[in-house]
C-alpha cells in the first residue's frame, strides 16, 4: 500500500502526475486516499454535496489498466476531482444546492465532466454551492442544501459564495482540483477566501451543457486548483466548441506557456487606491506587497480607471430578469418557498416583476461597457486588483452588512467594480493568494481582454516562481 500523506494530497496535477508514472501510488490508490479524505472531511466544512467513491473506484482501475500498457493520455490521467452541484452527472442527484431540486437526477452528463472523463481524470464527489448559485441575492451563508459552507482556514468564517464547496474542497486538500462556476464573482471570491488559484474563462470558451442556467449571458464555468499551471492544464482539457451550448464561442484553448511573452513587454492596468485606501486595513500590507512583487516581475505599470457606469446596478437586473426567468416554474408553484433565504425568495419573485424596458436598456447599456474594456485594453493587457478587499466573513455575519467601523468610502472608484464589470463584459480573471490578513488568505486577481487566459496564466505563472503563498496549507486541514 502507498503511502499517501498531506504531502499528496496538497500536491500540484504535475506533482500526483510524475508520482503516477514513478509508481509512487496507483490511480486506484490514490482515488481511495482522495475518497476518504473526501468523506471524512467534506462534512466537517459542509462542501460534501456526494460522494461518488464507487464509480471513482471504477474509474481509477481503468486508468492503471491503460498506464500497465503504456497507454499515457496526458497530466490529468488517473487525478482525482470534484465538481459543483450544478454539473450534471448521469443518475446521481444534481440538487443545484436547492431543497426543492434535492431529489433531482439526470440522464446524462455536463459536457465539461465528459471531456474530464476522456482524459482519464476521476470525478470523486460533488461539492456544496449557494442554493441556485445565489441568484439573483441572498444575505447569509446557510442558504444552501449543505448549510454555510466553512473556511478550512477558519471554521467560523465563510468559504465564499456561490462556489464555496469547490473553493473549501481544494483549500482542504480534499481533490487536487474543482470545477466551479461564475455569473458574478462565484469563482474568484471562494478562490481568493479559502487561498487557492481560480480562472474564470471568456465568456463561451468553456461549455455550459448540462450546467445550471442563472444568467444565460453571462454563466461561466472555470477551474479552480493549486496553481496557475494547474488551471492552464484544466482548461485546456474543459474548454472548446459545443453545439450543445448556444453561446459557446466555438474556440478551443491550448495551454502554452513556452510561448508566453516576454514579461518586460507586458503592460499592467492598476489604480493606486485599489491598494492604498479601498481594502481593509488588516489586508492593506499583504495586498501592497503583492503589487510590489507583480511589480519587481520587471512589467510595465500604467495607471487606468474604468468608465464611470452602473456595473452593479446592471449586474444586477441582468441576472435578476434571467434568473426569475429560468426558475419561473418554480416560483409558479410555490416551491421557491422551500428555498433557505428569504432574501433570495422576494429576488426571484421580484425578478419577474421587471419590465422588459429595463432589461433590453441594461443590455444596450452592457454594450458601453463592452466598448469601454476595448478602449481600455487598447493600452494594456492586464488589469491587476485585489480579488477582494476584505478576507473571509464570519458565516453568522449579513453577507450585506455595512462593513464595521468603515472610513468614508475615497472618492476614487478605482477599479473596485471590476468582478461586476469584468463579468458583465465576459473578460477572463485569474486570481493568486497573495498573503494573509489576521490569518485569513486574501488575493489579487489579473484580468484580460477576452481569450487572453494564456498570458494571465503566464504572469500567474512567474508570480508564483517567486512566491509561495498557493503553496500554503490550512493548519486544521492536517
Amino acid at each position: 500500500m502507498a503511502d499517501i500523506n498531506d504531502d499528496v494530497f496538497f500536491a500540484t496535477i504535475v506533482e500526483l502526475n510524475a508520482g503516477l508514472r514513478q509508481k509512487q501510488f496507483s490511480a486506484a490508490e490514490l482515488a481511495r486516499a482522495f475518497s476518504d479524505r473526501l468523506e471524512r472531511l467534506g462534512p466537517h466544512y459542509n462542501a460534501l454535496a456526494l460522494s461518488l467513491r464507487d464509480s471513482a473506484l471504477r474509474k481509477a482501475r481503468q486508468v492503471d489498466d491503460d498506464i500497465k500498457r503504456g497507454r499515457w493520455r496526458g497530466l490529468l490521467q488517473g487525478i482525482p476531482f470534484a465538481v459543483k452541484d450544478l454539473l450534471a452527472v448521469a443518475g446521481q442527484p444534481t440538487t443545484w444546492g436547492a431543497k426543492p431540486y434535492a431529489a433531482q437526477v439526470f440522464d446524462y452528463n455536463a459536457t465539461v465532466v465528459n471531456r474530464l472523463d476522456r482524459t482519464g481524470a476521476v470525478l470523486t464527489g460533488k461539492l456544496s454551492m449557494i442554493e441556485l448559485a445565489g441568484g439573483p441575492s441572498y444575505r447569509y451563508a446557510r442558504a444552501s442544501l449543505q448549510g454555510p459552507c466553512l473556511n478550512p482556514w477558519d471554521r467560523t468564517r465563510w468559504a465564499g459564495g456561490s462556489s464555496s464547496g469547490s473553493g473549501a474542497a481544494v483549500a482542504a486538500g480534499l481533490v487536487p482540483f474543482a470545477l466551479g462556476s461564475e455569473t458574478s464573482g462565484s469563482i474568484l471570491t471562494p478562490s481568493a477566501f479559502c487561498g487557492v488559484t481560480g480562472l474564470r474563462p471568456t465568456y463561451g470558451l468553456v461549455s455550459r451543457h448540462g450546467a445550471m442556467a442563472l444568467s444565460w449571458t453571462m454563466d461561466k464555468i472555470g477551474p479552480m486548483c493549486r496553481s496557475a499551471e494547474d488551471c492552464g492544464i484544466v482548461l485546456e482539457a474543459i474548454a472548446g466548441k459545443d453545439a450543445n451550448d448556444p453561446a459557446s464561442a466555438g474556440k478551443s484553448f491550448y495551454y502554452a506557456p513556452q510561448y508566453a511573452r516576454p514579461v518586460k513587454d507586458i503592460v499592467v492596468g492598476f489604480a493606486p487606491v485599489d491598494f492604498a485606501e479601498w481594502p481593509e486595513s488588516s489586508a492593506r500590507p499583504s495586498l501592497q506587497t503583492a503589487f510590489e512583487q507583480i511589480k519587481s516581475l520587471g512589467v510595465r505599470l500604467k495607471e487606468v480607471r474604468l468608465p464611470d457606469l452602473p456595473y452593479g446596478a446592471l449586474t444586477s437586473t441582468i441576472i435578476a430578469a434571467e434568473g426569475s426567468s429560468v426558475f419561473e416554474p418554480l416560483i409558479q408553484s410555490g416551491k421557491v418557498e422551500e428555498l433557505a433565504d428569504p432574501l433570495q425568495i422576494a429576488g426571484l419573485k421580484a425578478g419577474l416583476e421587471i419590465p422588459a424596458s429595463e432589461y433590453l436598456k441594461a443590455m444596450r447599456i452592457r454594450s458601453l461597457v463592452q466598448a469601454g474594456f476595448r478602449e481600455l485594453f487598447a493600452g494594456v493587457d492586464v488589469l491587476l486588483t485585489p480579488s477582494r478587499l476584505t478576507a473571509a466573513p464570519k458565516i453568522s455575519q449579513p453577507l450585506d452588512r455595512p462593513r464595521a467601523n468603515a472610513a468614508p468610502p475615497p472618492k476614487d472608484r478605482g477599479l473596485t467594480a471590476l468582478i461586476p464589470a469584468g463579468n458583465l463584459a465576459g473578460i477572463p480573471a485569474l486570481s493568486l493568494p497573495c498573503g494573509f490578513a489576521d490569518g485569513l488568505p486574501v488575493a489579487i486577481s489579473l484580468v484580460g481582454r477576452p481569450f487572453s487566459e494564456n498570458l494571465l496564466l503566464s504572469v500567474g505563472r512567474e508570480y508564483q516562481v517567486r512566491t509561495d503563498w498557493h503553496r500554503r496549507r490550512p493548519p486544521a486541514a492536517s
